[in-house]
């Protein structure tokens, strides 16, 4: 089965407004028997070598100063293939959210999935980078987009990567206007930001509550309700970065939340 979330697949959006129709790539990359998998509210990652490693990589969304410019070109100079991405250093301040879930001397990330035992249910895990090598993922938690899946607090923080096609959707509605619109509103497996449709060329159709009119985000959230067992194996010696979230986790081995938002390390 091919890997969903590979950093080379074309996305294309189809936009449902105003018109009501489907984009006609989704038509004919054959949406109907495609892979529907959950949109995450996050920002965007992407796992590939640098230093003669496996190293997270933020999107450059945001115009740089110009001690960052300069960085960032020199990145992009020595590695041509990764143009719009920089590479997640422990001690860039702007991006200590990404580095609190990357262990570079341990080779692991903080990553959330549905459990290999019970999709139902999620687990946090840490997963070798050389595993999540050349994927995207999404970083999701309390400092990200608004935190619209009530992670954590602004006193513990808790956040952690996604890969993307990773939460699929069980149920997904037909590809139509007021079907789509119906689900997003009235089923609990609709509260999601989108939806991403993996079909079988390679084609990724996305739609977002926007395209139809919706509100985003509106009150409790599919993923943020379901519950989550972690599994953070290792000791306090082997993860002593004070600063990442290994350590907290680790405590927390084979605990279970009866939901992803009530996640806390002090119990």
């Amino acid at each position: 089965m091919r890997r969903l979330g590979s950093v080379q697949q074309k996305i294309a959006n189809s936009r449902l407004l105003p018109l009501k129709t489907v984009n006609p790539v989704a038509l004919e990359a054959n949406i109907d028997c495609a892979i529907a998998t959950e949109k995450l509210d996050g920002t965007c990652c992407y796992v590939t070598n640098y230093k003669g490693q496996p190293y997270l990589w933020a999107r450059l969304d945001r115009k740089p100063n110009k001690q960052a410019e300069k960085r960032f070109k020199k990145y992009q100079y020595s590695h041509r293939s990764c143009k719009g991405w920089v590479p997640v250093e422990m001690d860039n301040k702007q991006y200590c959210w990404h580095s609190s879930v990357v262990d570079y001397e341990v080779g692991a990330a903080i990553v959330l999935r549905p459990s290999a035992g019970n999709e139902d249910v999620l687990e946090i895990a840490a997963v070798p980078l050389v595993d999540l090598q050349e994927q995207t993922l999404e970083l999701i938690g309390t400092n990200v987009n608004g935190n619209p899946y009530g992670l954590g607090s602004k006193k513990q923080p808790v956040h952690c990567l996604v890969s993307h096609g990773s939460v699929r959707i069980r149920n997904p509605p037909p590809v139509d206007f007021q079907q789509l619109s119906s689900w997003f509103q009235e089923s609990p497996e609709g509260r999601v930001e989108g939806i991403v449709w993996h079909c079988n060329d390679g084609t990724l159709i996305k739609v977002h509550r926007h395209h139809l009119g919706l509100r985003w985000p509106d009150g409790k959230t599919s993923l943020g309700d379901r519950a989550v067992i972690i599994h953070v194996n290792g000791t306090v010696d082997e993860y002593d970065n004070s600063k990442d979230l290994f350590t907290p986790f680790s405590r927390l081995n084979g605990h279970c939340f009866s939901r992803l938002q009530d996640i806390q390390f002090d119990l």
